[in-house]
């Protein structure tokens, strides 16, 4: 079977595509070659990256092809973009096509065709975005989504969103967990810790949040329920690490701070190498997480792998990913519960190792190697129907 697979969002695969979507695209990529030598793979890469990076994919059963137009994006309309893309697709004569993220293809492709879909913040939240963005988003999906021949949901969560906005069937959808980088798994030294800690100012005990700094990652009211709690409470040695690039609400984030009574225990880090990440993890106190909504939620069982007991929010999938008894879960639009919920692990340490040992036992569920297996299994019986 020759099975297609757009990888146009790895682009730094040295370090396994940091973040997002790419990220998923390099773990199941990667793992899917480690398991799979019968199948012949067509990996469509973004000509912007080179080709030395990719050795790693290059192996007797994969054929790797440049997207050529990048260069041109700016003068090409989209969905003729789109168009040329179709077209090498379909030149390569290939049995399954799958498409790791959307924006997709404008039109069904004359072979059989899985997407997976990652979230439908866009569509839970529209307040958040532009009507700009919820119109593409709209519009895109609900055009390739009745095509499709198969859709992959990272979470029941997800499934559901799906049904209930667009009326997919429930049987055209699969759910297949992400999975679990191992490096998160493996304990830092203590000096790579302090120097990491050093770098980024950081003298106390911490709260660490991980993610894109955007609206529905809920940080303004991470910072209001830090802000009671240093307020409100016996507990003054006690920082807020901000680790994640900026995105959409960076400005309103950044004067939320200066305006703090504590904008001195309050840092933001910027992107974070991962060395820096499982130091961050490790050092931390508490990982804080009460999203407003998560399609999956990778930074909760990271931090689970990692013995960092978790807050996070009673919404979307969130509950679903981190299972009962392994977190605090929190209404992540009241920020007293936020707070409470800090100076609960704080000052409750039997409940804090409760939640360390539950939560290290949750994240060993989750693994790259069995996503990869169930989305194998998925593509042969698609491509037998």
């Amino acid at each position: 079977m020759k099975i297609g697979i757009d990888c146009r969002t790895i682009l730094n695969p040295e370090k396994g595509e940091f973040g997002g979507v790419g990220h998923y695209v390099y773990q199941l990529v990667r793992h899917l070659l480690k398991i799979d030598k019968e199948n012949y793979y067509i990996l469509f890469f973004d000509h912007r990256i080179k080709k030395k990076k990719i050795k790693k994919f290059a192996q007797k059963n994969v054929k790797i092809i440049f997207y050529p137009f990048f260069l041109y994006s700016k003068f090409i309309p989209t969905s003729f973009s789109h168009h040329l893309f179709d077209a090498i697709v379909q030149k390569e004569k290939i049995d399954l096509f799958h498409l790791p993220f959307i924006p997709s293809p404008p039109k069904k492709l004359p072979i059989k065709t899985i997407a997976t879909i990652h979230d439908l913040s866009i569509l839970r939240l529209p307040n958040l975005y532009s009507k700009k963005e919820l119109e593409i988003e709209k519009t895109e999906l609900s055009f390739i989504l009745p095509s499709l021949d198969k859709i992959i949901a990272v979470s029941y969560s997800t499934k559901k969103d799906l049904e209930q906005i667009f009326g997919i069937p429930s049987e055209k959808i699969k759910v297949i967990y992400h999975g679990l980088d191992e490096r998160f798994f493996k304990s830092m030294p203590e000096d790579e810790i302090e120097k990491v800690k050093k770098k980024y100012k950081i003298k106390k005990d911490y709260l660490f949040f991980l993610s894109p700094l955007i609206a529905r990652k809920n940080i303004c009211r991470i910072i209001s329920a830090f802000e009671n709690v240093k307020k409100n409470s016996q507990i003054k040695n006690l920082q807020l690490v901000l680790g994640g690039k900026p995105g959409s609400v960076f400005k309103k984030i950044k004067k939320k701070i200066k305006n703090s009574p504590y904008n001195k225990d309050i840092i933001l880090t910027g992107y974070l190498e991962p060395e820096e990440v499982n130091c961050l993890f490790q050092g931390a106190k508490i990982f804080i997480f009460p999203s407003l909504y998560e399609g999956f939620g990778l930074p909760v069982i990271e931090a689970m792998a990692k013995k960092v007991p978790v807050i996070t929010s009673n919404l979307s999938s969130l509950p679903e990913i981190a299972g009962e008894g392994n977190a605090i879960f929190v209404n992540p639009y009241k920020e007293k519960e936020i707070s409470q919920a800090i100076i609960e692990l704080l000052t409750n340490e039997e409940k804090r190792k409760e939640l360390i040992k539950n939560g290290f036992s949750r994240a060993k569920e989750f693994s790259w190697k069995r996503t990869a297996e169930e989305t194998l299994k998925l593509y042969q019986e698609v491509a037998k129907g």
